[in-house]
């Protein structure tokens, strides 16, 4: 069962937000790459953005792990299961 066109968009949304971070780990991506990576991050900032601010990146050593994105999976899944059992 697939479901409905919006559990579909959340599922697409969930897979761009994929890129973002695997986008994130690059740190000098292709040029041929950057307009892609650039429309990902217009898709993925105005929602992950917000988030940021109310819920900082977790400082591990060097590393900062940002928690928002993990967030967003989440929020992204459980809004996913609840518009496919309603048939959205």
């Amino acid at each position: 069962m697939i479901g409905g066109p919006l559990t579909i968009a959340l599922q697409l949304y969930t897979y761009v937000l994929l890129a973002y971070v695997i986008f994130s780990w690059v740190p000098r991506p292709p040029d041929a790459l950057r307009p892609f990576i650039i429309g990902v991050a217009r898709l993925v900032e105005p929602v992950a953005a917000p988030l940021r601010r109310v819920i900082p990146p977790l400082r591990i050593g060097m590393v900062a792990l940002d928690l928002s994105i993990i967030l967003l999976f989440f929020g992204i899944q459980i809004l996913r299961n609840i518009t496919f059992s309603l048939g959205l």
